[in-house]
């Protein structure tokens, strides 16, 4: 069977025998990403210097209360500049697609990597950062749950596994959530909801 995505879409379907793999790319990154990843880099070259200096004061001079602030501030600035590597790893670190998997037991889903987006602050800044990547398999059971949900500001398709709900389809538009709906709805008929 073969599976034709809507015109003008992104998404790249495959068949590997009996199975098929659709694989949603991401869309590409802000150029502002590149900037920010820049900035950073220069920071980091300050970063060094100052650990380099703070270094040189812990060893040149006798310890002391001064020396001990230095300390301080030189464990403090050592975990800064990790974070800042950190940051530029996940900034200039290429998006990867996400795909999805249709055999006859079900499907499997990777989300991929998307491209870094400026978090806001809080929690999602940390997972932002340091983003997993589950692989995760969805039997025909559990497809029962598969459903388009209307959002704010676009719609999610989404399937219950457990007590967590996973969106599947981030990266597609509107139209191509829709489009993955129907498919998955028609190649496992069993997952229309009532």
């Amino acid at each position: 069977m073969t599976v034709k995505p809507p015109d003008n879409s992104t998404i790249l379907v495959a068949t590997n025998g009996r199975d098929q793999i659709i694989s949603i790319p991401y869309p590409k990154r802000p150029f502002a990403n590149y900037l920010i990843g820049i900035f950073v880099l220069c920071w980091l070259g300050g970063w060094a210097f100052g650990e380099i200096t703070a270094a040189y004061q812990l060893v040149t001079r006798p310890f002391g209360g001064p020396t001990a602030f230095v300390a301080f501030w030189l464990c403090a600035w050592t975990v800064g500049g990790i974070f800042a590597m950190l940051m530029v790893r996940r900034i200039f670190r290429r998006s990867v697609p996400e795909v999805i998997r249709l055999d006859a037991a079900g499907i499997s889903h990777d989300p991929g990597l998307p491209p870094f987006k400026m978090p806001s602050y809080g929690a999602s800044a940390w997972t932002q950062l340091f983003s997993k990547r589950t692989e995760r398999r969805f039997d025909r059971m559990q497809l029962k749950s598969l459903r388009l949900r209307d959002g704010d500001t676009h719609n999610r398709l989404t399937v219950d596994a457990g007590a967590q709900r996973v969106e599947i389809g981030s990266a597609a538009t509107d139209v191509e959530r829709e489009w993955l709906f129907k498919l998955l709805s028609d190649r496992y008929p069993q997952t229309v909801p009532q």
